[in-house]
């Protein structure tokens, strides 16, 4: 009996990570962001992996998109090892509290620490990891002026990343909460086998 509860949360931890790959390719950006911060909902799937099979199996669905779009990065790894560090921020609380507390209320308060949590660790994850690297391709001046164009008053880095980044990150992480909220119900028993 276990063996096949184990089977099954593997096969279906990789079926998440395989749509959660496939929602990673379907980024799109938005009004007041610069053109090159894209939206995309694949951390959808590592919340729902989180709340149905635990937080390991939401951070294993991070790293299977993560490593699928590898395939076709632009950026040599550096936005997909952030990608997933900010995933892990995210999943990780939400799903430990959520096995704390299984009630709409704990995933809810995991879910909005998860979306906090994410959006903290995009700071120094974009400020360490992800510009140095895109400064490669796109000197400091051309970033720091694409902000500039939205807010005259970004003098760096760093006020891009607190008045930009953090929040975009905390809305990204709300529009997958709400999305959970949602489905979650309906879906919950297809993936639990019941």
């Amino acid at each position: 009996m276990t063996k096949r509860v184990n089977t099954r949360k593997l096969a279906v931890t990789a079926i998440l990570g395989a749509v959660a790959a496939a929602l990673m390719f379907v980024a799109f950006s938005v009004p007041l962001m610069p053109n090159f911060i894209q939206l995309d909902v694949s951390e959808l799937p590592a919340l729902i992996a989180a709340f149905s099979m635990g937080p390991l199996s939401g951070v294993a669905v991070c790293l299977i998109k993560n490593l699928v779009h590898l395939l076709a990065t632009s950026t040599g790894g550096v936005g997909e090892l952030s990608n997933f560090l900010l995933g892990t921020a995210f999943v990780l609380p939400a799903g430990l509290i959520y096995k704390a507390s299984k009630s709409r209320k704990g995933a809810l308060i995991g879910s909005l620490a998860g979306a906090a949590a994410m959006a903290v660790a995009s700071l120094p994850a974009n400020y360490f990891i992800t510009y140095p690297v895109y400064t490669l391709f796109m000197p400091m001046e051309a970033i720091i002026g694409a902000y500039q164009l939205i807010n005259p008053h970004v003098d760096s880095l760093l006020d891009a990343l607190i008045w930009f980044n953090m929040p975009f990150t905390f809305c990204k992480g709300l529009i997958s909460v709400a999305v959970t909220f949602l489905i979650y119900k309906k879906i919950s028993p297809i993936i639990k086998g019941k």
